[in-house]
């Protein structure tokens, strides 16, 4: 009984937690981490009073809900029992995203497929500011069975997730290490762009000059400028870093290679004004792809990770509670733009 009773504790100083909610939710982690099995007593009323200093109506009004939703059964004069080690269908999911841009979309919505219907699955997003990332973690924190999460590359990001429960955690999208081992599914970023980059080279070198658009305060994995970098340098390509495209400003002769959508958009709308042909008068590389990207202008290359895949495999961990380490192939897709 005291692993059950630690359980419950482990959930208390959660900010707005209740008692009752840490109740309800100490006994589902038991039975997820196989403390309680089907059958199983539970602590008497008692007991539990004695032990967790919790007032009687509260312990009482947690027992009921755990009634109510199935998971525990009440036998007259003998007290409260397993009656389901399957909780998946009560399983609450965190997913913590960068933004709601097109590629998280798709995960988003095979994510939410993926999962039965009465898995009740909310949806936060950090845009990549420390400060909010952090203020959502300590939000979800032991209100949720399942954190499905996209890390932020910073310094205080271990710190952070630290107090999550690594058997109920995924991270997802990109591979941050942490103090304790977890379960992922992420993509790589440095080799990956690398080989891409090369594979082009022999069409890049077609044009005049290649520029890739980085922002460092966002969320482009600095990797990417790495490879970049060493891109132009072992094949002598004449390349340029900007920090932003600027409108109006594309010319004939140059590749483009942009990672943020709207930057993408707004380079493909000025080639339409000035009638210059993507592949032909100027290249477009692009990372993330997307069905828009398959179709405009004649389709963009570009160079991604399966997001579907990642959203599917995101989905049977939650679902199993497998351990899972994976790292998803980088694909390039070429298209008439370069």
């Amino acid at each position: 009984m005291q692993n059950i009773y630690e359980q419950i504790h482990e959930l208390e100083g959660i900010p707005g937690l209740s008692k009752h909610e840490q109740f309800v939710q100490g006994i589902i982690n038991a039975i997820n981490s196989k403390l309680l099995s089907r059958g199983d007593a539970l602590p008497a009323v008692n007991n539990l009073i004695g032990e967790l200093g919790f007032a009687r109506e509260t312990i009482a009004k947690g027992y009921k809900e755990l009634v109510e939703r199935g998971i525990v059964t009440a036998r007259n004069r003998q007290g409260f029992f397993v009656s389901s080690d399957d909780t998946g269908q009560q399983l609450k999911v965190a997913l913590l995203l960068f933004a709601f841009d097109t590629f998280h979309e798709t995960f988003y919505k095979t994510f939410r497929a993926g999962l039965c219907d009465n898995r009740q699955r909310n949806v936060f997003f950090h845009h990549n500011n420390i400060e909010v990332f952090e203020s959502i973690v300590a939000t979800v924190k032991g209100r949720y069975g399942m954190y499905v999460v996209a890390p932020i590359p910073h310094p205080k990001t271990k710190e952070i997730l630290k107090g999550l429960p690594m058997d109920k955690f995924l991270m997802i999208d990109r591979y941050e290490p942490l103090q304790a081992e977890c379960s992922y599914i992420v993509q790589e970023f440095g080799e990956s762009s690398y080989k891409a980059f090369t594979a082009l080279a022999a069409t890049i070198r077609k044009f005049d000059e290649m520029i890739f658009y980085y922002r460092p305060s966002t969320d482009t994995p600095i990797e990417i400028l790495k490879a970049y970098k060493r891109f132009i340098k072992d094949h002598k390509i004449n390349g340029v870093i900007k920090t932003e495209y600027q409108p109006g400003t594309v010319a004939k002769g140059k590749v483009y290679y942009t990672i943020n959508n709207t930057e993408l958009w707004a380079i493909l709308k000025d080639c339409v004004e000035k009638k210059l042909v993507p592949g032909k008068d100027v290249g477009i590389l692009s990372h993330n792809d997307d069905v828009v990207k398959e179709i405009i202008c004649n389709g963009i290359t570009t160079y991604s990770t399966d997001f579907k895949l990642m959203a599917e495999k995101a989905a049977m961990f939650v679902l199993n509670r497998e351990k899972i380490q994976e790292v998803l192939p980088t694909v390039l897709i070429r298209r008439k733009s370069l």
